[in-house]
Order: C-alpha cells, then sequence, then structure tokens
C-alpha cells in the first residue's frame, strides 16, 4: 500500500532576510503540518501469555521474555515523542541499551510496535533495521547505505519530530521519559 504524503513544512521559522535559495543552511529535516501516527495499522499482536509462548515470527523464532517486554514498553511511547535505548533499558530495569537495540532490530511487529521512535542518547538519530546514521554518518559495514535511518526520520517527521540535517533531534523537548 503507497505511503500517503502529508504537505512538509521546516521545523525552525524561514530566515527573516531574504536569501537565495543555495545559501539557506539546511539546518532542519522537514516535518508534517499534519501528524500522522505511524503506528497504527492492523496487527496481530500478542497479549497473553499463552498466545505469546506459542507465537514464531517468519523466521519460526521465539520471542524471548526480554524482546516481548522492550516491545510492551515500545509500544507504550506516544506519537510525536522519542525515547533512547539507554531511557528504555533504565524503564525496563533490565538489559543493556545494546541489547534494547537488538530486539528492536528483530522487531516483527513494526509498525505496531514503533521502534523508529528510539533513538541514541546524545540524541541522534540512531540505528534502524540495522543501519546506523545517515548519509556520510552512516556506520557499519559496506553495505551501510544509511537509507533505513532516513527512512526513520522521514516516519518521524510525518509524526512531528524534527531532525537536524546531521541527524540530531532538533528539539530536545521531544524526548519522553515514560
Amino acid at each position: 500500500m503507497p505511503a500517503v504524503r502529508a504537505k512538509l513544512v521546516l521545523s525552525k521559522p524561514a530566515p527573516k532576510k531574504t536569501l537565495k535559495p543555495s545559501a539557506i543552511p539546511n539546518a532542519f529535516v522537514a516535518v508534517s503540518k499534519v501528524v500522522q501516527d505511524m503506528s497504527i495499522c492492523e496487527m496481530e499482536f500478542p497479549l497473553d501469555e499463552t498466545a505469546r509462548s506459542t507465537f514464531k515470527t517468519k523466521e519460526g523464532k521465539k520471542v524471548t521474555p526480554h524482546q516481548w517486554a522492550v516491545y510492551d514498553f515500545t509500544r507504550t511511547i506516544p506519537c510525536g515523542r522519542v525515547t533512547t535505548y539507554k531511557d528504555l533499558c533504565a524503564a525496563l530495569g533490565q538489559g543493556s541499551p545494546r541489547s534494547v537495540g537488538s530486539a528492536l532490530r528483530n522487531n516483527p511487529f513494526a509498525p505496531f510496535v514503533p521502534c523508529h521512535r528510539i533513538i541514541a542518547s546524545t540524541h541522534y538519530i540512531g540505528g534502524f533495521y540495522g543501519e546506523w546514521g545517515t548519509g556520510e554518518h552512516a556506520k557499519g559495514d559496506s553495505k551501510n547505505t544509511g537509507r533505513q535511518c532516513q527512512k526513520k526520520m522521514e516516519m518521524l517527521a510525518m509524526e512531528g519530530v524534527g531532525f537536524t540535517s546531521d541527524g540530531y533531534l532538533a528539539d530536545k523537548n521531544l524526548v519522553w521519559r515514560g
């Protein structure tokens, strides 16, 4: 199903003085004027222990109790807000930021479990589907193009969360601590 894109606007007002388009710095990634919750979709998400104990991913793997805890908490993050891998880990009282990232990397319920709302504790865009960073900031092996993190920024922009052009959260007040 093709995505419907809302008209985008800059998350920072335009400069008062008139500049040539090439002279305006690309300081912010555009955010949507109309907020669209990217996690609203029809998806089966087991809620009781019996269903969870028999659930298997498309790859035939079981979901661990730690992964269920990460997915349950991630579902509580409101649209238009983000939290960090570290804060999510602290809220759960278990695991590490890396274990949270690993659980989200293997999230079989995306976008219903909105893993795109988790960023690095430095307020950097972080990772998405196993990639870390965007463009020249992409880290990892040669397969890392940064496209997945760009997609993550676009999804968050649709929810009203903006980032600077180098991948950092534009408004630190959008960090949700649960």
